[in-house]
């Protein structure tokens, strides 16, 4: 069965103010191929109308209260949790989570929401001591944490709820206007949220959500009057998003090719579990999915025998039933592009040890070895169910492979040895390390981005809400008494 979704507000597909939507974009669930929903979509023509409500909407959001904002907030959170079930089957449908992933996606979303209302109560500024330095003794003030105006707000597929409220959820605590354009494959779950807010009394002006094509989403980057592009993509979008914002703050996660380090004193059976599903959560489809595991020479054949029978007993199928490991990937073409590339591999030298079968849009987990670096599948990230397992000889010669390639958002590694794991967490240029656990780990209110060309700026509640306020100074220069 078919639905027409549309934006919030009254305009079929798009929100109140903008002109008609200039077509319609069929929603597909990845696994069955089904058209599930069908959007509105503008293209650039609709730029004057959007930048209209925004402009509405930054009015609007300046005046609100913190207090109001952390109450819509904690009620939108509320409604989620209470909807829960709901939520989490809507992500299986557009996203093709297994329902047990999309479940913890909407769980991890009411976190988002919540710490996002403590920090509009919490992160108002601080007392500035003007008078500890010399010439400032007769002075005293402080600087708030102002709005920055109109936020773009450019989210991905793989996360569809709770990256949106990872954009959506600081930048309502900041007070400002959000323009939101998600993912032309999961537009739904953005939608739902956003009609959510509304109805827990955000008014509905703050947000704008936008589907459209790369014309529409080059006008809105291009706004004068948007002040932030916060994207979470790709590399190519994120150069061509670079190019063409102008003079505005950007904060941009553009994925990472983790690596994940196993010593030889590593307790390997936990390694194993923790790895194999770092390496397949979410069909792969994860910008911190383990991709590259690197394993002390002396324990690389236990640990490959261990980790490649563990990942034969995935399951891979239909992502609504309860027992499936492993869902399908966002399109068809996916997984022919990710096939091309381990055949690739394979054809200069690598072993398939197993998996690289494809069915439609399910692409079977595919683990491999003596994969030469020179080859796509080490040297960019996959976003695929593909894991590569690369022995090393020392453990400086571990770092070296790890910190070998140019997008670094999370790593790991396993061992018992206190002084290793934090010679490691010094060494490794990643925006996170995480010791005894694979690089698929994430709390949502730790600070979260990359070293070197995995990001620009930090999500992560707290620090996004920073990214996305600007501090204004107050200094009161006091009269003495003698005046």
């Amino acid at each position: 069965m078919s639905d027409t979704f549309t934006t919030p507000g009254t305009t079929p597909g798009i929100t109140p103010g903008i002109e008609l939507g200039t077509g319609m974009a069929p929603v597909h669930n990845p696994y069955t191929g089904e058209v599930i929903a069908s959007v509105c979509t503008v293209d650039a023509t609709a730029i004057g109308g959007i930048m209209r409500r925004a402009r509405c909407g930054r009015r609007t959001a300046g005046a609100l209260s913190r207090a109001a904002r952390a109450s819509v907030l904690e009620r939108a959170a509320h409604l989620v949790r209470r909807r829960a079930e709901s939520f989490a089957q809507l992500i299986v449908n557009e996203a093709g989570k297994t329902i047990n992933q999309a479940r913890r996606e909407t769980a991890r979303a009411v976190n988002t929401l919540a710490l996002s209302a403590a920090e509009a109560r919490r992160n108002a500024g601080e007392v500035i001591p003007f008078d500890a330095y010399e010439g400032s003794e007769q002075r005293q003030g402080w600087f708030t944490r102002e709005p920055l105006g109109v936020i773009a707000a450019i989210t991905p597929f793989n996360d569809p709820l709770n990256l949106v409220a990872h954009k959506l959820g600081p930048a309502i605590a900041g007070g400002n206007a959000v323009i939101l354009k998600p993912s032309a494959y999961t537009p739904l779950s953005a939608l739902r949220l956003v009609d959510t807010l509304i109805e827990a009394g955000l008014p509905e002006e703050i947000v704008t959500v936008v589907n459209g094509g790369a014309d529409i989403g080059a006008a809105i980057v291009s706004a004068p009057e948007v002040r932030m592009v916060s994207f979470t993509g790709g590399f190519a979008t994120g150069e061509a998003i670079s190019r063409t914002a102008g003079l505005k703050k950007l904060a941009m996660d553009l994925g990472g090719n983790a690596p994940v380090i196993v010593m030889d004193d590593a307790d390997l059976a936990e390694a194993v579990e923790s790895c194999v599903w770092g390496a397949f959560w979410a069909a792969g489809q994860n910008c911190i999915g383990t991709q590259r595991i690197l394993v002390a020479q002396e324990v690389y054949d236990a640990f490959r025998d261990a980790f490649v029978a563990r990942t034969e007993l995935l399951r891979t199928g239909d992502p609504a039933d309860e027992h499936t490991d492993v869902g399908p990937m966002i399109t068809p073409a996916a997984g022919q592009a990710t096939r091309r590339k381990v055949d690739d591999a394979v054809a200069q030298g690598a072993v398939l040890l197993c998996g690289n079968e494809l069915n439609g849009s399910l692409y079977a987990p595919t683990v491999l070895e003596n994969v030469p670096a020179t080859c796509t599948i080490w040297q960019e990230e996959a976003f695929a169910p593909v894991v590569v397992l690369q022995p090393f000889d020392s453990f400086e010669d571990a770092i070296e492979q790890a910190n070998a390639i140019d997008y670094s958002l999370h790593a790991g590694i396993f061992t018992s040895r206190l002084d290793r794991a934090l010679t490691a967490a010094r060494l490794l240029q990643a925006g996170g390390v995480m010791v005894n656990d694979s690089s698929d780990y994430r709390f949502d209110a730790m600070p979260f981005g990359g070293f070197k060309y995995g990001s620009m700026g930090r999500e992560g509640v707290r620090f996004a809400f920073e990214e996305m306020t600007q501090p204004k100074v107050v200094c009161v220069n006091r009269l003495d008494d003698a005046r």
